[in-house]
């Protein structure tokens, strides 16, 4: 048995280990069942069971969440199109998020891949400032599809942000809307 501050107590009979668990209050939980004797330690499970999901919380805040946005092109796109998309890729990756570009082929764009390839490779070459290619142009099915992942120190950041974010609201430091972060401001800057 194992003490409530971690302490060896040594081999005890169960109803004396319940007996000084009922006196100190506390519960006696089975931690290794499986050994010889089964190890129980004194504790207060309520306690234990909160602390875990605190820090199950914690470990799932604190993960780099990177979302996969999905950018869709026609194999005939127009300049302008073609822009437009560009800037949306631009802005999901300067996000930190993952980007899924697919070409849906139609009729006989099928039978010209090559294409696909060439208008994906120079989606590539365009954003290359900002990410790489995850995983390489491929065929699936009727569509063409590549992923783009952002560089490493924009999904840290975005990582850092959340975290940051979340610290402050832990604290009680948050601000509730734009004017009152405007406001807050100007009181803060000395009158000049």
């Amino acid at each position: 048995m194992v003490g409530p501050n971690g302490e060896q107590v040594g081999i005890v009979a169960i109803r004396k280990a319940l007996d000084l668990a009922r006196e100190a209050d506390l519960d006696l939980v089975e931690v290794a069942p499986q050994a010889k004797p089964p190890v129980a330690k004194l504790m207060d499970y309520g306690k234990y069971k909160y602390e875990s999901a605190q820090k199950a919380r914690e470990a799932r805040k604190n993960q780099a969440n990177t979302a996969l946005k999905e950018i869709r092109f026609r194999l005939k796109i127009d300049e302008h199109d073609y822009e437009t998309k560009k800037g949306h890729v631009t802005r999901f990756l300067s996000g930190g998020d993952k980007v899924k570009v697919m070409i849906m082929f139609r009729g006989r764009e099928q039978s010209r891949p090559e294409m696909g390839i060439k208008l994906l490779n120079r989606l590539a070459e365009d954003v290359s400032d900002l990410g790489t290619v995850e995983s390489a142009p491929r065929v699936d099915g009727r569509n063409m599809v590549m992923v783009i992942a952002p560089h490493k120190s924009k999904s840290d950041a975005k990582a850092e942000a959340r975290k940051a974010s979340s610290d402050a609201k832990g604290r009680g430091a948050e601000v509730k809307s734009r004017r009152d972060r405007v406001a807050a401001e100007k009181n803060a800057a000395p009158e000049a």
